[in-house]
Protein backbone atom coordinates (compact mmCIF):
# COMPACT_ATOMS: atom_id res chain seq x y z
CA UNK A 1 0.00 0.00 0.00
CA UNK A 2 1.05 3.26 -0.84
CA UNK A 3 0.49 6.16 1.37
CA UNK A 4 0.86 9.95 0.48
CA UNK A 5 0.25 12.90 2.54
CA UNK A 6 -0.22 15.94 0.15
CA UNK A 7 -0.29 19.65 0.77
CA UNK A 8 -2.80 20.40 -1.34
CA UNK A 9 -6.23 19.39 -2.39
CA UNK A 10 -4.78 19.72 -6.14
CA UNK A 11 -2.05 17.50 -5.08
CA UNK A 12 -4.57 14.93 -3.19
CA UNK A 13 -6.38 14.66 -6.39
CA UNK A 14 -3.54 14.45 -8.53
CA UNK A 15 -2.43 11.76 -6.33
CA UNK A 16 -5.99 10.08 -7.02
CA UNK A 17 -6.34 10.47 -10.19
CA UNK A 18 -2.93 8.83 -11.33
CA UNK A 19 -3.53 6.20 -9.12
CA UNK A 20 -4.18 2.35 -9.96
CA UNK A 21 -6.03 -0.43 -7.75
CA UNK A 22 -8.90 0.70 -4.83
CA UNK A 23 -7.66 4.11 -3.47
CA UNK A 24 -9.18 5.64 -0.03
CA UNK A 25 -8.77 9.33 1.49
CA UNK A 26 -8.20 9.66 4.86
CA UNK A 27 -9.33 12.69 6.95
CA UNK A 28 -10.90 10.97 10.47
CA UNK A 29 -10.23 7.57 9.46
CA UNK A 30 -13.43 5.95 11.32
CA UNK A 31 -14.77 4.07 8.42
CA UNK A 32 -11.60 3.83 6.22
CA UNK A 33 -9.39 1.73 9.14
CA UNK A 34 -12.39 -0.50 10.27
CA UNK A 35 -12.59 -1.39 6.70
CA UNK A 36 -8.63 -2.03 6.61
CA UNK A 37 -8.75 -4.47 10.14
CA UNK A 38 -11.62 -6.01 8.89
CA UNK A 39 -9.92 -7.11 5.91
CA UNK A 40 -13.05 -5.41 3.91
CA UNK A 41 -10.69 -3.16 2.00
CA UNK A 42 -7.34 -3.14 1.56
CA UNK A 43 -6.02 0.49 -0.28
CA UNK A 44 -3.51 0.12 -2.86
CA UNK A 45 -3.10 3.70 -2.16
CA UNK A 46 -3.85 5.60 0.35
CA UNK A 47 -3.99 9.45 1.23
CA UNK A 48 -4.38 11.50 4.46
CA UNK A 49 -5.51 14.91 3.61
CA UNK A 50 -5.46 15.67 7.20
CA UNK A 51 -2.19 18.22 6.64
CA UNK A 52 -3.52 20.07 4.15
CA UNK A 53 -4.19 23.99 5.30
CA UNK A 54 -7.34 24.37 6.81
CA UNK A 55 -9.13 21.13 6.83
CA UNK A 56 -9.97 21.25 10.50
CA UNK A 57 -11.86 25.13 10.31
CA UNK A 58 -14.63 25.67 11.10
CA UNK A 59 -15.82 29.03 9.62
CA UNK A 60 -18.12 31.55 9.72
CA UNK A 61 -18.89 33.55 6.51
CA UNK A 62 -18.91 36.87 6.01
CA UNK A 63 -22.78 36.35 4.65
CA UNK A 64 -23.16 34.25 7.41
CA UNK A 65 -22.92 30.72 5.87
CA UNK A 66 -20.94 28.68 7.19
CA UNK A 67 -17.63 26.01 5.51
CA UNK A 68 -17.01 23.23 7.54
CA UNK A 69 -13.45 21.86 6.70
CA UNK A 70 -13.04 18.33 5.32
CA UNK A 71 -11.40 16.57 8.57
CA UNK A 72 -13.42 19.36 11.27
CA UNK A 73 -14.56 16.59 14.21
CA UNK A 74 -17.91 16.13 15.13
CA UNK A 75 -16.57 16.56 18.50
CA UNK A 76 -15.23 20.33 17.53
CA UNK A 77 -18.77 21.03 16.05
CA UNK A 78 -20.45 20.02 19.00
CA UNK A 79 -18.21 22.54 20.84
CA UNK A 80 -18.69 25.33 18.37
CA UNK A 81 -21.59 27.57 20.48
CA UNK A 82 -22.82 29.53 17.38
CA UNK A 83 -22.65 26.83 14.78
CA UNK A 84 -24.63 25.09 17.53
CA UNK A 85 -27.27 27.66 17.94
CA UNK A 86 -27.26 28.31 14.16
CA UNK A 87 -28.02 24.58 12.87
CA UNK A 88 -28.28 22.53 15.68
CA UNK A 89 -30.11 19.62 13.65
CA UNK A 90 -26.74 19.33 12.13
CA UNK A 91 -24.65 19.09 14.73
CA UNK A 92 -27.01 16.72 16.40
CA UNK A 93 -27.47 14.07 13.72
CA UNK A 94 -22.93 14.40 13.81
CA UNK A 95 -22.69 14.16 17.75
CA UNK A 96 -25.26 10.79 17.38
CA UNK A 97 -22.28 8.98 15.24
CA UNK A 98 -20.42 6.37 17.96
CA UNK A 99 -19.20 7.04 20.33
CA UNK A 100 -17.07 9.63 22.18
CA UNK A 101 -13.78 8.10 21.22
CA UNK A 102 -15.52 8.68 17.88
CA UNK A 103 -16.80 11.67 17.61
CA UNK A 104 -13.31 12.96 18.19
CA UNK A 105 -12.38 11.72 14.94
CA UNK A 106 -15.65 11.17 12.62
CA UNK A 107 -16.54 13.72 10.05
CA UNK A 108 -19.46 15.21 8.13
CA UNK A 109 -17.35 14.21 4.85
CA UNK A 110 -16.37 10.74 5.71
CA UNK A 111 -19.65 9.76 7.08
CA UNK A 112 -21.13 11.50 3.31
CA UNK A 113 -18.88 9.79 1.43
CA UNK A 114 -19.09 6.11 2.78
CA UNK A 115 -22.35 5.91 1.22
CA UNK A 116 -24.53 4.51 3.52
CA UNK A 117 -28.12 4.85 3.75
CA UNK A 118 -28.23 5.13 7.25
CA UNK A 119 -25.64 7.64 7.44
CA UNK A 120 -26.99 9.87 10.52
CA UNK A 121 -25.52 13.31 9.23
CA UNK A 122 -26.50 13.09 5.55
CA UNK A 123 -30.44 13.38 6.50
CA UNK A 124 -29.58 16.65 8.58
CA UNK A 125 -27.20 18.07 5.65
CA UNK A 126 -29.63 17.26 2.98
CA UNK A 127 -32.42 19.09 4.93
CA UNK A 128 -30.17 22.12 5.68
CA UNK A 129 -29.36 22.57 1.89
CA UNK A 130 -25.88 21.80 2.35
CA UNK A 131 -23.63 21.45 -0.32
CA UNK A 132 -19.62 20.18 -0.91
CA UNK A 133 -17.23 21.41 -2.62
CA UNK A 134 -15.66 18.91 -5.13
CA UNK A 135 -12.33 19.28 -6.37
CA UNK A 136 -10.59 17.33 -9.15
CA UNK A 137 -8.93 17.08 -12.01
CA UNK A 138 -10.62 19.86 -14.16
CA UNK A 139 -10.82 21.97 -11.09
CA UNK A 140 -13.77 22.54 -8.45
CA UNK A 141 -17.61 22.05 -8.41
CA UNK A 142 -19.93 22.89 -5.94
CA UNK A 143 -22.55 19.75 -5.43
CA UNK A 144 -25.71 19.33 -3.56
CA UNK A 145 -25.18 16.85 -0.75
CA UNK A 146 -28.25 14.88 -1.80
CA UNK A 147 -26.46 14.28 -5.37
CA UNK A 148 -23.39 12.78 -4.21
CA UNK A 149 -24.83 9.16 -2.58
CA UNK A 150 -25.49 7.54 -5.52
CA UNK A 151 -26.29 3.79 -3.89
CA UNK A 152 -24.86 2.09 -0.53
CA UNK A 153 -21.18 2.16 -0.46
CA UNK A 154 -21.52 4.56 -4.06
CA UNK A 155 -21.25 8.42 -4.51
CA UNK A 156 -20.98 10.39 -7.58
CA UNK A 157 -17.39 11.31 -7.26
CA UNK A 158 -15.22 10.52 -9.81
CA UNK A 159 -12.22 9.36 -10.48
CA UNK A 160 -9.49 11.91 -9.01
CA UNK A 161 -12.30 13.98 -7.40
CA UNK A 162 -12.26 14.33 -3.53
CA UNK A 163 -14.65 16.78 -1.60
CA UNK A 164 -12.91 19.39 0.08
CA UNK A 165 -14.99 21.80 2.07
CA UNK A 166 -18.60 21.32 3.25
CA UNK A 167 -20.57 24.43 2.98
CA UNK A 168 -23.67 25.09 5.57
CA UNK A 169 -25.82 28.00 3.59
CA UNK A 170 -26.69 31.11 5.94
CA UNK A 171 -29.25 30.54 8.70
CA UNK A 172 -31.30 33.63 8.60
CA UNK A 173 -34.43 34.58 10.44
CA UNK A 174 -36.79 32.31 12.13
CA UNK A 175 -35.27 29.13 10.93
CA UNK A 176 -34.98 25.91 12.88
CA UNK A 177 -34.03 22.63 12.32
CA UNK A 178 -34.05 19.25 13.68
CA UNK A 179 -32.80 15.00 12.97
CA UNK A 180 -34.55 12.45 15.15
CA UNK A 181 -33.28 9.13 13.95
CA UNK A 182 -34.50 5.20 15.75
CA UNK A 183 -32.33 2.91 16.65
CA UNK A 184 -32.90 -0.55 18.60
CA UNK A 185 -30.62 0.36 21.46
CA UNK A 186 -30.44 3.26 23.48
CA UNK A 187 -26.72 4.57 21.79
CA UNK A 188 -24.02 3.74 19.21
CA UNK A 189 -26.24 1.64 16.85
CA UNK A 190 -27.31 2.45 13.23
CA UNK A 191 -30.11 4.09 11.96
CA UNK A 192 -33.07 2.11 11.16
CA UNK A 193 -34.69 5.68 10.28
CA UNK A 194 -33.61 8.80 10.10
CA UNK A 195 -35.35 11.78 9.69
CA UNK A 196 -34.32 15.68 9.26
CA UNK A 197 -36.01 18.85 9.11
CA UNK A 198 -35.70 22.40 8.30
CA UNK A 199 -38.20 25.27 7.65
CA UNK A 200 -39.02 28.91 8.15
CA UNK A 201 -41.41 30.72 9.04
CA UNK A 202 -43.80 34.33 9.27
CA UNK A 203 -45.47 34.73 12.00
CA UNK A 204 -46.34 31.20 12.23
CA UNK A 205 -46.79 30.16 8.81
CA UNK A 206 -44.60 27.80 7.75
CA UNK A 207 -42.88 29.79 4.50
CA UNK A 208 -39.84 27.29 3.70
CA UNK A 209 -39.39 23.62 3.92
CA UNK A 210 -36.79 20.55 3.48
CA UNK A 211 -37.46 17.39 4.96
CA UNK A 212 -35.28 14.36 4.30
CA UNK A 213 -35.33 10.49 5.25
CA UNK A 214 -32.55 7.99 5.99
CA UNK A 215 -32.35 4.37 5.67
CA UNK A 216 -35.75 4.04 4.35
CA UNK A 217 -34.05 3.51 0.26
CA UNK A 218 -30.51 2.98 -1.24
CA UNK A 219 -30.14 6.44 -0.74
CA UNK A 220 -31.02 9.26 1.59
CA UNK A 221 -33.60 10.71 -0.08
CA UNK A 222 -35.35 14.72 -0.22
CA UNK A 223 -39.37 14.56 -0.17
CA UNK A 224 -40.54 17.52 -1.40
CA UNK A 225 -44.48 15.97 -0.95
CA UNK A 226 -43.38 16.57 3.05
CA UNK A 227 -42.24 20.06 2.15
CA UNK A 228 -45.67 20.81 0.31
CA UNK A 229 -47.44 19.47 3.02
CA UNK A 230 -46.27 21.88 5.91
CA UNK A 231 -45.45 24.97 3.76
CA UNK A 232 -48.47 27.29 4.16
CA UNK A 233 -49.46 25.81 7.33
CA UNK A 234 -48.97 26.81 11.21
CA UNK A 235 -47.92 22.81 11.81
CA UNK A 236 -51.68 22.47 12.73
CA UNK A 237 -52.56 18.38 12.92
CA UNK A 238 -53.61 18.01 9.35
CA UNK A 239 -50.71 19.01 8.39
CA UNK A 240 -48.97 16.95 10.59
CA UNK A 241 -50.89 14.04 9.65
CA UNK A 242 -50.07 15.18 5.84
CA UNK A 243 -46.14 15.24 6.64
CA UNK A 244 -46.51 11.85 7.78
CA UNK A 245 -48.30 9.93 5.03
CA UNK A 246 -45.94 12.09 2.56
CA UNK A 247 -43.33 10.48 4.50
CA UNK A 248 -44.41 6.91 4.61
CA UNK A 249 -45.23 7.03 1.20
CA UNK A 250 -41.81 7.84 0.12
CA UNK A 251 -40.16 4.94 1.61
CA UNK A 252 -38.63 1.98 -0.27
CA UNK A 253 -37.08 0.18 2.34
CA UNK A 254 -35.74 -3.22 3.06
CA UNK A 255 -36.76 -5.64 5.29
CA UNK A 256 -33.21 -6.78 7.52
CA UNK A 257 -32.91 -7.54 11.33
CA UNK A 258 -32.97 -4.10 12.92
CA UNK A 259 -36.55 -3.34 10.71
CA UNK A 260 -39.34 -4.90 8.69
CA UNK A 261 -40.35 -2.73 5.64
CA UNK A 262 -43.59 -1.99 7.27
CA UNK A 263 -41.83 -0.72 10.82
CA UNK A 264 -39.67 1.71 9.18
CA UNK A 265 -42.74 2.90 7.27
CA UNK A 266 -44.39 3.30 9.70
CA UNK A 267 -41.86 4.98 11.59
CA UNK A 268 -40.77 7.62 9.04
CA UNK A 269 -44.18 9.38 9.36
CA UNK A 270 -43.65 9.27 13.35
CA UNK A 271 -40.32 10.84 13.48
CA UNK A 272 -41.09 13.46 10.75
CA UNK A 273 -43.99 14.99 12.73
CA UNK A 274 -41.80 14.92 15.85
CA UNK A 275 -38.37 16.32 14.26
CA UNK A 276 -40.86 19.07 12.31
CA UNK A 277 -42.15 19.70 16.33
CA UNK A 278 -38.62 20.54 17.30
CA UNK A 279 -38.08 22.51 14.02
CA UNK A 280 -41.10 24.87 14.64
CA UNK A 281 -40.24 25.35 18.04
CA UNK A 282 -36.47 26.41 17.14
CA UNK A 283 -37.65 28.65 14.37
CA UNK A 284 -39.89 30.34 16.70
CA UNK A 285 -37.28 30.92 20.06
CA UNK A 286 -39.24 28.43 21.51
CA UNK A 287 -36.37 25.69 21.88
CA UNK A 288 -32.80 25.01 21.61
Amino acid sequence: MDYHSPASFAEASALAANATGTTRFLAGGTDVLVQLRSDLVTPNTLIDIKKINGVQDITRNADGSWTIGVAATGAEMSEHAELVRDWPGVVEAMDLIGSTQVQGRATLTGNLCNGSPAADSVPAMVAAGVTVTVTGPDGSREVAVEDIPTGPGRTALNKGELISAVNIPARGANGGDAYLRFIPRTEMDIAVVGVGVNLRLEGDTITEARVSLGAVAPTVLLVEDCAKAIIGSTLDEAALDALAAAASAACNPIDDKRGTIAFRTEVSGVLATRAAKIAYARAKGEQA
